[in-house]
């Protein structure tokens, strides 16, 4: 019987040395290499036909400004027609069967380029960048379908920030040697056309490695009209917000690069006044800040899904994107510089870091929006909800295409293209964090466990990876529940005394985190009621719910006593039919630091009283059993962690 498989390494939390370690596990590696060997593939094919219309023929129909929006466009229309029945097939086949499956069909599609670039037959060559598009579009639910079917919930940042640094190395690697082949003297179409071919063997041998999977949803009834089944997808979507409008920020992304990447080649012979040595130059540099970026997100996101890095990563690729605007300014003329040549002169080097790190801060970006849609979509139509994905980004990606070329024929030059998308994403990036306020508040909670305090929880793998569950801990400070919003993998509802919604700036955040008010009973009934109906509807929905049971911020740093809250929070949930596990966290260090009281003064004065980086912690206990709460029990077991 087919099943999914998963390393005897792998512990229950995924506790991994690093991400690189996956390389050498059956469930990742051979996929790894696959996928590296297809993207490679695609940009070297893709980049050799760009050079070759932009540099060496005469194409009048296609313009060199134009030929590489014209072969993105093209590529990226599969994505558009054929992504419904892709996601589809992947929820319903072995997915280890579709890839082989996908790599058969890359080996005939190169075989017929190798045709096209040894015959300079530009027509040929447009009809395999279609069929190329076609083997990414079937590829691309299974892909990403694939990793939270084998990969422990908290390896999924790290298993995805490999995919995507290893996508970008392959599109560097491809580009870079499509750029080089096709410009060497008498044989480059030739070189090109055997590369294609022997990348496309090589991904067939490797994808027998991968292990078989099982099939999400054998029973699924295919329909095979893609218009109805890309409605019906996108509904589907549309089903979990969060996931939804996480889908249009990715699709943003791929706006947002692929106005850079299918502009290199122009960009490097009309503004930088470079050859193709100097194109390929940019795509290295781009590629490595991508690479580097998406590494980066497992180490700042504590190996877990982190989306507080998105905001982030939008700050960074709207600065550096505007900047680069600034820094193609007053270059140096020159006549068609060479790699070294460019390099040499210092002006460049700003262009070459803007590029860096507008590509580092996109891989930030884009790693915690993918990890974060395949865990919470449902595993029986993931590879469909991955579909939709596939279906925006094809609408943006042309729409990138389409707006480049028509600012390009406006007038625009392109360094004034990417500052209008520089500016653009700083808009867009506003407006999905005011429609998705989670990636706001994480973000907050990120920079205060980072760069206020030196955070550091232990046994955050005891809270409930899916299903209802109270927290209750000890109310220490004022950012308390952004501390615990930060250690858990999952959003949490909270359920907080009324008067801190009336703080500056953290009322805002605790607003928009959607924070339950509680006022005391005699001072306002209605409001009491109101609170716990509320929790009691969080629970229902099946999310997390945290209380601090002393019911106010300590006034001398002591675990002060539990009232009853917790158990009529529980009582309710019980005359609903649900037993939440309860879960005791105790915060340790936090007392006597800038958001707490002190012995003699208040809250949020003398910032600086314990210094930079003060450590404080959170200590997450066993669940407990509903039936087995009281309020006595639940604080000794908080103390107990406190002492801990």
């Amino acid at each position: 019987m087919t099943t999914t498989h998963r390393d005897a390494a792998a512990t229950p939390d995924g506790a991994h040395g690093n991400q690189f370690a996956l390389l050498g596990q059956r469930r990742f590696g051979p996929f790894f290499w696959t996928q590296f060997s297809g993207a490679a593939n695609d940009n070297l094919f893709k980049f050799a036909f760009t050079v070759m219309v932009t540099y060496q023929l005469s194409v009048s129909w296609m313009q060199p400004a134009m030929a590489g929006l014209v072969i993105g466009a093209l590529f990226i229309l599969p994505f558009l027609l054929f992504s419904a029945t892709s996601g589809q097939l992947a929820d319903k086949f072995d997915k280890t069967a579709m890839i082989r499956f996908v790599k058969n069909l890359e080996i005939g599609i190169m075989a017929l380029a190798a045709w096209g670039f040894v015959a300079g037959n530009p027509v040929i060559l447009l009809v395999c960048t279609f069929l190329m598009g076609l083997h990414s579009t079937v590829f691309g639910p299974v892909k990403f379908a694939y990793l939270p079917q084998v990969l422990q919930p908290r390896e999924l940042t790290g298993g995805n920030g490999m995919v995507e640094m290893g996508t970008f190395v392959a599109i560097l690697l491809g580009n870079v040697a499509g750029g080089l082949l096709v410009a060497i003297p008498g044989t480059g179409h030739r070189d090109v056309a055997i590369g294609c071919v022997l990348l496309a063997l090589a991904g067939r041998a490797v994808a027998q490695a991968i292990p078989p999977t099982a099939a999400t949803d054998p029973g699924l009834k295919i329909n095979w009209n893609p218009v109805t089944e890309t409605w019906r997808n996108l509904k589907l979507a549309r089903g979990n917000i969060v996931v939804f409008r996480s889908l249009l920020g990715i699709s943003w992304m791929w706006f947002f690069g692929a106005v850079f990447l299918s502009n290199f080649p122009a960009f490097a012979k009309e503004v930088l006044h470079g050859n193709e040595q100097v194109a390929s130059l940019l795509l290295v540099v781009f590629s490595v800040g991508i690479g580097v970026g998406s590494l980066l997100c497992e180490v700042l996101g504590r190996r877990q899904v982190e989306i507080g890095l998105v905001p982030l990563g939008a700050i960074g690729m709207s600065v550096f994107a505007i900047d680069l605007y600034f820094a193609c300014r007053g270059l140096p003329p020159a006549d068609s510089l060479s790699a070294a040549q460019f390099i040499a002169i210092a002006a460049h080097w700003r262009v070459m870091a803007d590029l860096l790190l507008l590509s580092l801060f996109a891989g930030l970006y884009s790693v915690p929006m993918y990890a974060l849609i395949q865990l919470r979509s449902a595993a029986t139509h993931r590879a469909r909800i991955i579909a939709a994905n596939n279906i925006l980004n094809a609408l943006f990606l042309i729409g990138s295409s389409v707006i480049a070329g028509a600012l390009l024929k406006a007038g625009f030059t392109i360094p004034q293209i990417f500052l209008a998308v520089g500016i653009a994403n700083a808009v867009v990036a506003v407006y999905i964090f005011l429609l998705v306020p989670e990636y706001l508040l994480r973000f907050v909670a990120w920079v205060l466990c980072n760069l206020v305090y030196r955070f550091q929880p232990a046994h955050v793998e005891r809270i409930p990876a899916e299903g209802p569950a109270v927290l209750v801990c000890n109310h220490v400070s004022f950012v308390d529940a952004v501390l615990l919003m930060a250690a858990s993998p999952r959003p949490i509802r909270f359920v907080m005394d009324h008067r801190i919604f009336a703080t500056p700036v953290l009322g805002t955040l605790f607003r928009l985190g959607k924070a339950i008010p509680i006022a005391p009973q005699k001072e306002d009934p209605a409001s009491y009621e109101a609170a716990f109906e509320t929790a009691a509807g969080v629970l229902r929905e099946g999310d997390l719910l945290a209380i601090f049971p002393e019911g106010g911020l300590t006034k001398d740093g002591e675990l002060q006593p539990f009232r009853g809250g917790i158990m009529k929070i529980l009582a309710r949930a019980k005359a609903d039919g649900i037993d939440p596990p309860v879960v005791p966290m105790a915060l340790t260090n936090l007392w006597g630091s800038f958001f707490s009281r002190v012995e003699k003064g208040a809250a949020m004065t003398r910032p600086f009283r314990r210094g930079f980086f003060s450590r404080v912690g959170l200590n997450v206990g066993t669940p407990v059993a509903a039936e087995a709460v009281t309020p006595e029990d639940l604080q000794a077991r908080v103390a107990a962690l406190l002492a801990a």
